[in-house]
């Protein structure tokens, strides 16, 4: 039976991959690992005797702390042999920040899987990915497929490059003799109480959602159970590569804005390259890419047939506690 270690197990994405898989009676043993202290809901997992899972803090973006990690009695007591890289994720976090040099979010994935291919005990990473990594073509048309050209151009806003760098980090040891990787390509992902991550017009510091004026690109969703659901299928499936995982929806951006309590701003392609520049050099997302302005769809044969993965939830309208109306998952 696998033991697995999960990746920023205290961000939301993170929580709910390890919920999964600590339910999962063919996963022996877990190791969560954050930045932050235990989340809450961990408690009654960590207060079991002997307890399946367990918690470190640790940085991911420097090698000392992770290298210690590897090395010490808690990996090694645990057999952790599956990595589970889940990418950091949240407000605030638009791959802008740097350490070494270098976006957290690709120094993280530099360390962690530089330290899975030194430690012969790890057989299997999974990694999720952006299906933000894609070309568009002009038009709401594009339906992509794991072999669909990707987005490597020198100009493309810098966190679309996070993510293409993380992206090409973790494909290049696809054919590893030793270990096996997966990469898990994946859009707009939809938590309980409508919460958005891993888009980069609708996450980070509350705003409206500005886009180009004339375009309302068609946005791709899956929620955060079946990202979590693909993350299980992917431990115990004997497979490696590349997968895109999607769920059944998809929402235009200024709708998928409206339902997350954000208002949809259409400005003219100059003002809005120029607000973009202002943007970046504080820090924050850019507002030019080309998936603020084309749509996409996912084709997922590929996991469906080797993965086994179909989405089980989805995504649409439910209304809240006040009467309102807002973005909402559930079982399919």
């Amino acid at each position: 039976m696998p033991a697995v270690l999960v990746t920023h197990a205290d961000q939301p994405l993170g929580r709910r991959v390890v919920k999964r898989l600590y339910h999962d009676p063919a996963v022996q043993h877990l190791l969560a690992l954050g930045a932050g202290p235990a989340p809450r809901s961990f408690d009654r997992f960590l207060a079991e005797s002997p307890p399946r899972l367990r918690y470190a803090r640790v940085d991911l973006a420097r090698h000392r702390p992770v290298s210690d990690l590897f090395h010490s009695e808690r990996v090694r007591d645990a057999g952790i042999d599956t990595l589970v890289h889940v990418p950091r994720h949240g407000a605030g976090d638009d791959g802008a920040p740097v350490a070494a040099g270098l976006p957290l979010r690709v120094a993280e994935a530099r360390i962690v899987l530089s330290h899975a291919l030194a430690a012969g005990s790890i057989r299997t990473l999974i990694a999720i990915g952006s299906a933000f990594v894609y070309r568009l073509a002009p038009g709401n048309a594009n339906r992509v497929t794991e072999d669909s050209e990707l987005f490597l151009d020198p100009s493309a806003p810098v966190e679309f490059r996070t993510w293409l760098d993380c992206d090409m980090l973790f494909h290049a040891e696809v054919g590893h003799p030793r270990l096996r990787v997966v990469l898990l390509r994946v859009p707009t992902v939809v938590a309980a109480g409508g919460t958005v991550y891993l888009n980069p017009a609708l996450e980070g510091a509350p705003r409206p959602c500005l886009r180009p004026l004339g375009f309302d690109p068609l946005c791709a969703l899956v929620s955060d159970q079946d990202l979590a659901r693909g993350v299980q299928a992917a431990v115990h499936r004997p497979v490696r590569g590349v997968f895109n995982l999607a769920g059944r929806e998809a929402l235009p951006l200024s709708t998928l804005a409206r339902w997350t309590g954000r208002p949809s701003l259409p400005l003219p392609g100059p003002l809005l390259r120029l607000l973009g520049l202002a943007l970046r050099g504080r820090g924050e997302a850019a507002l030019d890419g080309p998936q603020l302005r084309y749509g996409m769809l996912l084709d997922t044969t590929r996991a469906a047939r080797e993965l086994g993965f179909a989405p089980g939830y989805r995504v649409g309208l439910a209304r809240a506690g006040d009467g309102r109306l807002r973005l909402e998952t559930s079982p399919a």
